[in-house]
């Protein structure tokens, strides 16, 4: 890895300055193979990432040319990252890289963006003018924290370990906010001012018998908090662990038209389904807007998404989320005695490097689609219902926001919809239209490289408690409850075409 003396204030203040960073960042993505950053303990459990250079490949592994490939096989359509080849093995920096239909200039944009994405804030008053303002009460210090290699993060392994890239919500029997510690608790906090609280698990496993004898062994979360900082919880305050989804194909999704989301809900009732669009928190000055991103869909764009993850988990503030998270009762004990990063402390520029970098996270091209095994798993997956709510594909529409996104045929399989997954996937968490029980549907694409990006630890679901695809399939319940049951009632050699078309998304 190579690391650039460079000062981050002087970047901004004009356009040779800019252009200057722009062209030492494209060195640096040119000898960094797409800037796949990672800590030292992220990378302890992951595979040694494939090299992207065609001349590093084995003679074996030849690029197949786009044109045989059937479009199933482009999960982002023509932003679809090629370069990992079909036939290649897995790879670490598989969800990092950039959309394949950006210009050179935007391409730039990305890297820097990259940059403000990747490495650590700093508190205020540090000597690292641009990116400093951390706290004074966060989760993480950057986004990669928690989406370890753009993927998803981990859940705590036991007892003995505390929370580091997942995070916990919290509200009351009633929905709201707790006065004294908000809806985010903050595990990590600046010096001279006590974090709100320490978070570890407990797993509690069980066994579940499939219809033919086989059993899998289930697991989940108990969340153990110690040293609450500014007084008791209160007795009903209800705690939902939150482990980060990957963030790739954000843009596009973004650009799916909400009337063709709206008809989707509207058929899925012919079928039993209820899904529900969910009520996205509009910004500040725009019109109210369909839900997409989040657990719950409680994000309307990305935008949205990224600047509310930089105000509740990071402590940054930024024209849209102008304050810090400090609740009243943590205000009068010296929560805003400390320096700020400036007002806001995410400047303009940095804002929408951030935002271009997370609107163009590539999906990566998909492996062995012409595998036999793969084709039959693909057609048990929409015999036993599992494409009612993890839609195939979609074609996006006109996209302000994003150019490379716009009239692209997708493969994310999701409905974006709000659905009743069960009584064992609850949280208690009601959000906007989203009731305890009710989840967004997650997109699958780059399915099959969770473990290559995030280590043996990176789960599924929204808490990590599925170790496997299979323990994930297991917990669906609710209106997923007759799906779930067909692939468990499947003779095993059948289960496991399933899991391999899954694997191969």
């Amino acid at each position: 890895m190579v690391f650039l003396n460079f000062n981050l204030a002087d970047a901004w203040s004009g356009r040779r300055a800019i252009a200057a960073m722009r062209m030492s960042c494209f060195v640096v993505a040119l000898l960094t193979a797409g800037c796949g950053f990672a800590d030292e303990e992220a990378s302890a459990d992951v595979t040694t990432p494939t090299q992207f250079a065609s001349s590093s490949r084995p003679p074996a592994e030849v690029e197949q040319p786009v044109s045989v490939l059937p479009p199933q096989a482009l999960p982002g359509g023509e932003t679809t990252f090629l370069e990992l080849s079909p036939l290649s093995a897995l790879s670490a920096d598989a969800l990092s890289q950039p959309f394949g239909n950006l210009t050179s200039e935007e391409r730039l944009d990305f890297v820097v963006g990259n940059s403000f994405f990747t490495n650590p804030w700093v508190a205020a008053g540090a000597s690292t003018a641009g990116r400093d303002g951390l706290g004074p009460l966060y989760s993480a210090a950057a986004c990669q924290d928690c989406h370890i290699r753009d993927g998803r993060g981990h859940a705590p392994a036991g007892p003995d370990e505390f929370l580091t890239s997942a995070v916990v919500r919290l509200a009351l029997a009633g929905g709201q906010a707790d006065p004294v510690y908000g809806r985010h608790l903050q595990t990590r906090a600046v010096p001279g001012l006590a974090p709100e609280a320490r978070v570890s698990v407990r797993w509690q496993e069980s066994p579940e018998t499939l219809p033919d004898g086989s059993v899998i062994t289930l697991r989940r979360p108990e969340l153990v908090v110690t040293d609450w900082a500014y007084g008791e919880a209160d007795a009903g305050l209800r705690l939902s662990l939150r482990v980060a989804p990957a963030v790739i194909g954000m843009g596009l999704l973004e650009a799916i038209p909400p009337a063709d989301l709206r008809a989707y809900a509207e058929l899925q009732r012919r079928d039993g389904l209820v899904g529900r669009v969910q009520a996205g928190i509009a910004l500040a000055g725009e019109p109210e807007a369909i839900g997409r991103f989040g657990w719950k869909a409680t994000q309307s764009s990305v935008e949205h998404q990224a600047l509310d993850a930089f105000a509740n988990d990071i402590g940054i503030t930024s024209s849209r989320f102008p304050n810090d998270v400090c609740t009243e009762t943590q205000l009068s004990l010296g929560c805003a005695n400390f320096p700020s990063g400036g007002q806001p402390e995410l400047s303009r520029q940095v804002q929408q490097a951030v935002v271009f970098y997370a609107r163009h996270l590539a999906p990566p091209v998909r492996r062995q689609t012409e595998d036999a095994e793969v084709k039959a798993g693909e057609h048990l997956f929409t015999d036993i219902g599992c494409s009612g709510c993890h839609k195939p594909s979609w074609r996006t529409g006109d996209s302000p926001s994003s150019r490379a996104s716009a009239n692209q045929l997708i493969w994310p399989y999701t409905d974006l919809l709000l659905h009743d997954m069960g009584i064992g996937l609850a949280d208690g968490h009601v959000e906007g239209l989203a009731s305890g029980r009710h989840w967004r549907t997650t997109p699958l694409w780059g399915l099959g490289q969770v473990k290559a990006v995030g280590g043996e630890r990176a789960g599924y679901l929204h808490d990590g408690r599925a170790r496997t695809i299979a323990e994930a399939i297991l917990w669906h319940g609710g209106e997923a409850q007759r799906a779930r049951d067909a692939w468990a009632a499947l003779p095993e050699r059948q289960r496991a075409l399933v899991l391999s078309f899954l694997k191969s998304l």
